[in-house]
């Protein structure tokens, strides 16, 4: 069965949507002016916010089905829909001076189509790259860490020259025609689909296709203890990586007594650790497997936490909190890739939004544990030692998974020899 697409712009039009959700990240830069517009109050404010990374996680978990079921394009039409509308709308609730509005907008609309938006592309994209799984899903959510980096700049701008309202109205429509654009091209390959060059190295011998561990519905893989050992993982290093991300510029300026400006340039430099770290440890894994490049995430976070407490150079101490910050947008970018190599892709967008649950609870528990410990305390330094715990159970679990993946790998292939003699 013959196909038109070419998958280098089905990862284009990947990116185009990622990039348009992942532009909420931007949120902070909207905080002071709108506070100074229109009286309202930080915490009501970021209100908003909460609410829409709680329900993108939420909607990534219930909605995976719906995607399965209606597919790439339909999903992330609607996914553009509820994002744009949310965006543009919360340009009419600050217009009305209606809080409430405002977070259905920004919060619940947006949050929602955020969620969609996120897993809609993903599974298309493991089935156009099975020889490149971690470098595909790792571009689109390299997108979508990169949002932020875009809208910041712009959105300022455009507030500075219109105002708040026309700002928002201007980039709603914005992500909504772009994310429409995306949606327009995207679609599945035909069944068993794989590359002219894959193909030749395989009739030639060059290469041997690594067949998924098993094929599973997302009910199936959520029986599974593969499937539990995978979500405790990626909901500790989510937690950390949040963590890390709430409060690294007052941690800094505490601990090591960096200056303001300078906690502000790290914190912009954290963003291109997000976004580089979710490319880079995506394309590495497809080359040294998804269970080591785990591993190493928590073997770097092990050291970087053990040795926080103890560093007093500036530039040493915000190395490490940006090793951190990469292995945080490194497991976003290795979980689509992961799920295909463990559950196969008949139900990988369901399966991936249930592990996103890890998302909108380590988006609550990370930000929580720093400020209870901070608080108690008056120190960030148990903060270390908290998440050095937490990190060293993620390692054992990953070690085990690894050695169950090796185990079920060793009966496949005795299974397959003992079929053939």
């Amino acid at each position: 069965m013959k196909t038109t697409k070419n998958r280098w712009f089905i990862a284009l039009s990947a990116i185009a949507i990622h990039l348009s959700i992942g532009a909420a990240y931007a949120y902070s830069v909207y905080t002071n002016p709108i506070r100074d517009t229109m009286g309202w109050s930080t915490t009501e404010i970021t209100i908003a916010f909460t609410i829409m990374m709680a329900l993108a996680g939420i909607a990534a978990a219930f909605f995976g089905t719906f995607v399965e079921r209606n597919g790439p394009r339909k999903s992330a039409m609607l996914a553009a829909l509820l994002f744009g509308l949310g965006q543009a709308g919360s340009g009419v609730a600050i217009a009305i001076d209606s809080q409430l509005l405002f977070l259905l907008t920004y919060g619940v609309a947006s949050g929602l189509g955020m969620g969609i938006g996120y897993i809609s592309p993903v599974s298309t994209l493991v089935k156009w790259f099975p020889d490149r799984r971690g470098l595909a899903t790792g571009m689109a959510v390299m997108g979508f860490g990169a949002g932020a980096l875009i809208t910041a700049p712009i959105a300022a701008s455009l507030m500075a020259s219109i105002g708040i309202t026309t700002t928002f109205y201007i980039l709603g429509g914005s992500y909504f025609v772009v994310m429409m654009l995306g949606a327009s091209y995207i679609a599945p390959p035909p069944d068993g689909w794989m590359p002219n060059e894959m193909k030749k190295d395989i009739a030639s011998g060059k290469k041997v296709v690594k067949k998924d561990l098993s094929q599973l519905t997302a009910k199936e893989a959520v029986r599974t203890r593969r499937f539990w050992m995978l979500w405790t993982m990626m909901l500790i290093n989510t937690t950390a990586g949040i963590m890390m991300i709430s409060v690294a510029s007052p941690m800094a300026q505490e601990v090591v007594g960096l200056t303001a400006v300078a906690a502000a340039t790290m914190v912009g430099v954290m963003g291109i650790f997000n976004g580089g770290g979710r490319l880079g440890w995506a394309a590495l894994s497809d080359y040294i497997g998804r269970p080591t490049v785990f591993l190493l995430f928590f073997v770097l976070q092990i050291i970087a936490f053990l040795l926080l407490p103890a560093i007093t150079n500036v530039l040493l101490f915000q190395a490490l909190i940006l090793v951190v910050v990469s292995c945080y947008g490194g497991g976003f970018s290795n979980l689509p890739a992961f799920i295909g190599d463990l559950f196969g892709t008949k139900q990988l967008g369901a399966i991936h939004g249930l592990l996103l649950t890890t998302w909108s609870l380590g988006g609550i528990l990370g930000p929580l544990l720093v400020s209870q410990i901070r608080e108690r305390t008056e120190s960030y330094i148990p903060v270390f030692y908290v998440f050095t715990a937490l990190i060293m159970v993620a390692f054992f679990v990953s070690i085990f998974l690894r050695l169950d993946i090796q185990k079920s790998e060793k009966e496949k292939l005795r299974n397959q020899t003992e079929g053939i003699a």
